[in-house]
């Protein structure tokens, strides 16, 4: 087995793991600051815009494929 990829995986996992949690730590310290009812307003409008945004991109991602004269039935 070569020692490259598992010294890539090693090192993302770290990285990953790092970046998460520096950013929950961000998180929690930013809601001590702020009020609950800011917060969940906030969360609440990045969630519709996320999902809003995601079916889009999937109806987009769907009429380009038929465009493009893709098979895009579910095998049985």
């Amino acid at each position: 087995m070569d020692w490259v990829p598992v010294v890539f995986i090693i090192f993302k996992v770290a990285v990953l793991g790092t970046g998460m949690f520096f950013a929950i730590k961000w998180h929690y310290d930013q809601d001590k600051k702020t009020r609950k009812g800011e917060v969940l307003s906030a969360v609440g409008k990045i969630s519709a815009v996320l999902a809003l945004s995601l079916l889009g991109l999937l109806f987009f991602t769907f009429m380009l494929a038929r465009t493009l004269g893709l098979d895009m039935t579910f095998p049985r």
